[in-house]
C-alpha cells in the first residue's frame, strides 16, 4: 500500500468500521486493492445475496483512497450515491448491493505513535496572540487537534486537552473521566495549572460530576459563594472550591456530523475542572465554547479507542497465526503407505484456528484413521483438539483396543471438568483382509461406498466428555477391494449458502457415489455455498480399500 505524509505527518493505514446488524468489526487497509465480495477469497466476505461474488475493491493511488465497483449487479454506493469509482472521505459511508443491511465507515490514516507525540508536543506550544478572543484560542486549538484524527495515543490526546482547557480557563484543576466497558467510571486523567500529573480525585465534587452524568447536562458555576444550589454540596463546601465545571463527554455517532449530534447522546465520560478562587476568566467563557471542548474531546478520545481497538485486534491476529503455525505442525498428519489401502484426509477451518483433527496411524493390528470434532470454535477447541490427538496417536501405537482408547479419552475429558466441552469422534481400524472396527461417539455416521451402493453404517455411542461412566462399543464392516469409506465433521453436512440451507447428508451421500474423491467433496460443498463464508471446520477423510 502507497504512503503519504501530510503536515509532518506520517501515514500508516487507513482502517475501516465494517457494521452489519449489530455487530461492528474494525478492518485494517493494510494491502491494495483490498477487495469486497460475496465469494470466499474476497478479503472482505459480505455473504448477502445481493452482494456479487467479485464486487468492489477499495485502492490506493497516490496516498488518496478510491472504491471502485467491479460492475456489481446491484451498485456500490457512497452515502447513498451510486457511484462506479468515487475518491474516500473520511467518514464515508460505503454500501455494497444491499441498503442498510451492511456498510463500511471509512476512516483516514493514522500516524505512528512517536510522530504522534511530536505533533501533541507542538499543539500543546502553540502561541497565541494576547488579543485572542477565548472563540479564536479554541478554533485555534481544535483545528490543529483534528489534524491528529485517529491516532492511536489515548493518554497524550487526554494531556494536550486538559493542558488546552486550563490554558483556555485559566482554572487550577482539570481532570478527564471515561466509563470502561462495563459502566464504571474512572479517572483517565488529570493536570493542575503548572502541568503537573494529578492522580487523586479525593477532593472534587463528586456530587456535581455524578449528577452531570445521570442528567447528561453540562454544570458551570463560576463563583460558588454566589450559588444557592451549592448548599447541599458538602463536597464544595469542605473543599473550598469557588469554580466548578462538569461537561459530558457524549459519543459521536458515526453516521451523524457533530452539528447534527444529538445532546443527549451516550455518555462515555466527562470534563471536569475546578477552581479555589471565582474565575472571570471562565465567566467570559461560554457555555458553548465549553460545550465544543467537550465535543472535540470526546470525538478525539472516541478515535483514539477505535484505533487502540484495532491494534489490540491486529496484536491478536498476529498472536492467532502463531497459534495456527503451531497447531498446523502438531497436527500434521504424515499418511503411512500400506499395501491393502489407501487414505487421505483434508481440513479446512472456518477461523484461523479449530478443533477439528484427523489422524492414521499403520499398527500391527491394521491401518487406524481417527477424525475427531472438538465443541466449539476457536484457541479453546484447538487446544484441546491437540490433546485429544496426542492421546489418541500413542494410545494406537501402543496397541489398545478400540473402546479402551475412547474410555480413556471421555475419563480424561470428564475428570478434568473441561468447561462444558466435548468432542464427537470416530476412530476405525482396517485389516489387510477387508476387516474395519470402528467406534463412532456421537459422529456422523461414515459414507461406505460399497460396489453401486452407498451405505451408512448407524452403530454410535454417546460424544466423549459428558458422562463419565459412559460405555463404548464397537462395530464391524467387511469391506471389499474398491470400497471406500468418507468420514467427514459437520462442518461439511451443514455448511450454508446465501439462503440458509444446508448442504446435509443426503447431497454428501449423492457426491461420495459419483466415485468423487475427498477434494470432490471440497469442490461440491464450495460450489453448494457460493461463496457463503464456512460457519464450522470442515474435515473430509478417504479410506480406501485396494485389498491385500
Amino acid at each position: 500500500m502507497s504512503a503519504s505524509s501530510h503536515s509532518g505527518i506520517s501515514s500508516i493505514f487507513p482502517i475501516a468500521i465494517f457494521v452489519s446488524g449489530s455487530d461492528q468489526q474494525t478492518l485494517s487497509l493494510n494491502h491494495t486493492p483490498y477487495t469486497v465480495g460475496r465469494k470466499v477469497d474476497r478479503d472482505l466476505v459480505i455473504a448477502d445475496p445481493r452482494v456479487s461474488r467479485e464486487h468492489a475493491s477499495i485502492v490506493s493511488e497516490d496516498g488518496e483512497f478510491f472504491v471502485v465497483d467491479l460492475g456489481s449487479k446491484h451498485g456500490t454506493f457512497v452515502n447513498g450515491e451510486k457511484v462506479d469509482r468515487r475518491k474516500l472521505q473520511r467518514n464515508d459511508r460505503l454500501e455494497f448491493g444491499g441498503r442498510d443491511v451492511a456498510y463500511l465507515i471509512f476512516h483516514p490514516l493514522h500516524t505512528s505513535s512517536n510522530t504522534a507525540r511530536e505533533f501533541l508536543s507542538q499543539i500543546s506550544g502553540i502561541q497565541i496572540a494576547p488579543e485572542a478572543s477565548d472563540l479564536e484560542k479554541l478554533t485555534l486549538f481544535m483545528d490543529a487537534a483534528r489534524k491528529l484524527n485517529t491516532i492511536g495515543v489515548l493518554d497524550e490526546i487526554l494531556v494536550t486537552l486538559l493542558e488546552a482547557t486550563l490554558k483556555l480557563t485559566l482554572a487550577e484543576r482539570a481532570y478527564i473521566f471515561l466509563r470502561d466497558n462495563d459502566g464504571t467510571l474512572t479517572l483517565a486523567a488529570g493536570r493542575n495549572s503548572k502541568g503537573e500529573p494529578l492522580l487523586d480525585d479525593t477532593t472534587i465534587s463528586r456530587s456535581v460530576l455524578d449528577g452531570a452524568l445521570t442528567s447528561n447536562s453540562e454544570y458551570l458555576v463560576t463563583d460558588t459563594s454566589k450559588e444557592l444550589d451549592v448548599k447541599g454540596r458538602q463536597s464544595i463546601v469542605a473543599f473550598d472550591l469557588r469554580t466548578v465545571i462538569c461537561m459530558p463527554l457524549r459519543k459521536p455517532l458515526v453516521q451523524t456530523t457533530r452539528a447534527e449530534q444529538p445532546a443527549g447522546g451516550e455518555v462515555m465520560g466527562a470534563l471536569y475542572v475546578d477552581s479555589r478562587f471565582a474565575s472571570r476568566d471562565i465567566a467570559g467563557v461560554s457555555r458553548d465554547i465549553l460545550r465544543a471542548i467537550a465535543t472535540e474531546a470526546a470525538q478525539l478520545i472516541e478515535n483514539a479507542r477505535l484505533v487502540q481497538a484495532e491494534e489490540a485486534g491486529r496484536r491478536y491476529q498476529q498472536e492467532l497465526s502463531i497459534a495456527a503455525s503451531i497447531q498446523q505442525r502438531l497436527l500434521a498428519v504424515t499418511l503411512p503407505e500400506v499395501p491393502f489401502a489407501r487414505v487421505n484426509g483434508r481440513n479446512m477451518s472456518c477461523k484461523e484456528i479449530g478443533g477439528d483433527f484427523f489422524e492414521a496411524v499403520n499398527t500391527p493390528q491394521g491401518l487406524a484413521v481417527v477424525l475427531a470434532d472438538v465443541s466449539g470454535k476457536g484457541v479453546s477447541a484447538a487446544l484441546l483438539a491437540s490433546i485429544l490427538q496426542g492421546m489418541v496417536y500413542s494410545q494406537l501405537i501402543s496397541g489398545m483396543p478400540l473402546t479402551e482408547i475412547v474410555d480413556a479419552v471421555n475419563r480424561f475429558f470428564t475428570y478434568k471438568h473441561i468447561g462444558e466441552k466435548y468432542a464427537t469422534m470416530i476412530i476405525t481400524r482396517l485389516r489387510s483382509d477387508g476387516d474395519l472396527e470402528y467406534v463412532n461417539c456421537g459422529h456422523i455416521p461414515p459414507v461406505w461406498i460399497c460396489g453401486n451402493e452407498v451405505l451408512r453404517p448407524s452403530h454410535g455411542n454417546l460424544p466423549v466428555g459428558l458422562i463419565a461412566d459412559a460405555t463404548y462399543s464397537s462395530d464391524r464392516c467387511q469391506m471389499r477391494p474398491g470400497d471406500r469409506m468418507i468420514l467427514v465433521t459437520d462442518g461439511v453436512t451443514e455448511a450454508e449458502n446465501a439462503r440458509g440451507d444446508m448442504f446435509d447428508s443426503e447431497r454428501l451421500e449423492q457426491v461420495a457415489g459419483k466415485s468423487a474423491s475427498m477434494e470432490d467433496v471440497f469442490s461440491a460443498v464450495a460450489d453448494f455455498c457460493g461463496g457463503t463464508p464456512l460457519n464450522d471446520d470442515c474435515t473430509v477423510v478417504e479410506l480406501a480399500y485396494t485389498g491385500s
